[in-house]
């Protein structure tokens, strides 16, 4: 599977890294577009699903690292208004 990290700038200013096992997530976010916080979560949380789906079809077992990675997401989100922006700026492969 092609890992991925996306890299989004929260509404206070800071660019975070964070993983997929899968470019699945290309498909749900955009480089260069901005989203609503509460609908930046819910594409992640479909997309990193998606993908530890596959990870489970090919190995046998989810991928621990997405759900870790939405467990980090809503960390982050927690205490942030719903409808302020986050902007997608890269995928790395």
């Amino acid at each position: 599977m092609p890992e991925v990290y996306f890299h989004v700038r929260w509404p206070d200013g800071v660019s975070r890294r964070f993983y997929s096992p899968s470019t699945v997530i290309e498909e749900y976010l955009r480089t260069g577009n901005e989203y609503r916080l509460s609908d930046f979560l819910e594409r992640s949380r479909v997309a990193l699903a998606v993908a530890s789906e596959r990870v489970a079809a090919v190995y046998g077992f989810p991928c621990a690292r997405a759900a870790a990675t939405v467990a980090a997401l809503d960390n982050l989100a927690a205490g942030v208004p719903a409808d302020a922006a986050v902007l997608v700026e890269r995928f790395d492969r």
